[in-house]
């Protein structure tokens, strides 16, 4: 072979090579980016020929269901008839939108073999069809509405879990959309949503996270008590401002006052009361290896496994080593704090569970077409934050907030309910105003946390106890009374 046609060779291999590899690259890296995209004819048509299997609540409430499109022999309509209720939980499947939330995280379980186009008629015809399944959540349908009664369009999240399962029994973010306006062949109604300045589509119970406040303070008050460094009735300064060593900055009170009489103060009243000067104290006491061992416990720091994708609450330990200021600061909930609605739920839920933290979930089961369960989902426990004797003290000293201290609010007569409020500051804006706690009577129990952002303001009703506790007061009552 002579040169010429040896160097024409070599050029034609390189170009057969690259060829392959780009062949190789989209079928194998790219293909599935555009398999799924929405702007994909194909999965356009496969989508609308495809039934979806339902999704029901625990009482059986459809929140999501197919039926076959009108005036089409290959078309399913997917359709939402509780609105705006579920819309961050369920989620959407639409043509032009994709899908969200659970209809994307449960996609391959709702979606079906069979189809109204011709293939799928003859798979049915030969016995091989196979039936979308539906999934069953754990969301109470009755605790669902009152989350979003309470919060009465004010912006903020309500979850709420069952304690000793994780069975999240609530899961409302506001504002909320409705789910129909995604599955037209319009974008206008999307594209309205998305830039609403509003954020409709964001999850505020697992999408946001915020600085919890003194909601922060369980985590803080189990530190000190795991760590022996307080009990109910170790005695502190009781100083009108807590300086700050090393730093000109200061702590004070909400109210700009001692916490107690100016002298001393217990460690019991001083939760009580949600003192920050204390409580910034204790935080230098405990250190911020201390607390952050108990945060990374209650979850904080690490992912959350969800049914949904949960942004990671935060406690920045390693930032905070040799920094009393900055740790005292955390203590309160303040600083780089950072919490989800979810998060504050799951520390009430742990401390309801005697220190125990479980596996939150949303979907208990699916099931065929016969309403046969195909799969069932079974409590899992994760870890335990703190110790069954200091979960104990916690419940006390939340149950005492509750009934003589800022939680006053949260309190249900004849039930045992324990929270813990915040007020966080926020630089510019109004505080965010947070509960966390949990009710339990002798056959139910249900931890909650609520937030509203921005819902506080200068006086009593401004605050945690006066915007966030009677929420959660109502949505306790609600699971407690249907036991």
């Amino acid at each position: 072979m002579n040169t010429p046609i040896r160097r024409l060779a070599f050029v034609l291999l390189a170009v057969f090579g690259i060829i392959v590899l780009d062949l190789t690259y989209l079928q194998v890296v790219a293909g599935p980016r555009y398999r799924d995209d929405v702007r994909n004819p194909r999965l356009a048509a496969s989508r609308s020929s495809t039934e979806r299997g339902p999704i029901v609540t625990r009482e059986g409430v459809v929140v999501a269901e197919s039926t076959a499109g009108p005036g089409s022999a290959q078309g399913f309509v997917r359709s939402y008839p509780e609105g705006p209720l579920y819309a961050h939980a369920v989620g959407y499947s639409s043509l032009l939108f994709g899908n969200a939330a659970l209809e994307q995280e449960y996609s391959r379980t709702l979606s079906s073999d069979s189809d109204l186009t011709i293939s799928g008629i003859i798979d049915a015809l030969l016995g091989r069809e196979q039936g979308a399944q539906g999934i069953r959540l754990t969301l109470s349908h009755s605790v669902q509405q009152v989350a979003r009664d309470a919060l009465a369009g004010q912006t903020g999240a309500v979850v709420a879990i069952e304690p000793s399962t994780g069975e999240v029994l609530a899961l409302y973010s506001s504002p909320s959309f409705d789910p129909s306006d995604l599955l037209g062949d319009s974008p206008v109604g999307g594209d309205a949503l998305t830039a609403d300045p509003a954020e409709p589509l964001r999850d505020r119970t697992t999408d946001q996270i915020l600085a919890p406040g003194s909601a922060f303070k369980i985590v803080t008050a189990a530190a000190a008590l795991e760590r022996g460094v307080a009990n109910p009735d170790t005695r502190y300064p009781d100083p009108v401002e807590l300086e700050l060593p090393g730093s000109t900055a200061v702590i004070r009170n909400a109210d700009r006052g001692p916490c107690a009489d100016g002298v001393e103060v217990a460690f019991a009243t001083a939760f009580r009361r949600s003192c920050n000067t204390v409580f910034g104290q204790i935080g230098m006491d405990v250190g911020a290896e201390g607390l952050g061992e108990i945060a990374d416990a209650f979850g904080f720091n690490g992912e959350v496994p969800f049914d949904l994708p949960v942004v990671a609450s935060a406690f920045a330990t390693a930032t905070l080593l040799g920094d009393a200021p900055a740790t005292a600061q955390s203590a309160i909930g303040q600083r780089d704090v950072q919490a989800t609605p979810l998060q504050m739920a799951i520390v009430a839920a742990a401390v309801a569970n005697n220190g125990v933290v479980m596996r939150p979930y949303l979907v208990s089961e699916s099931f065929d077409r016969d309403l046969t369960i195909l799969a069932q989902t079974s409590p899992l426990e994760l870890r335990r934050a703190v110790s069954p004797g200091t979960a104990s003290v916690l419940t006390d000293l939340m149950h005492d907030a509750v009934e003589s201290g800022t939680g006053r609010a949260a309190r249900i007569d004849g039930v045992f309910v324990a929270g813990k409020t915040g007020t966080a500051e926020v630089p510019g804006s109004a505080p965010h105003a947070w509960f966390a706690g949990f009710g339990t009577s002798e056959s139910q129990a249900i931890a909650v946390a609520v937030v509203v952002e921005n819902g506080g303001a200068a006086g009593a009703a401004g605050t945690g106890g006066g915007v966030a506790a009677p929420i959660a007061r109502r949505v306790i009552a609600a699971w407690l009374a249907a036991g």
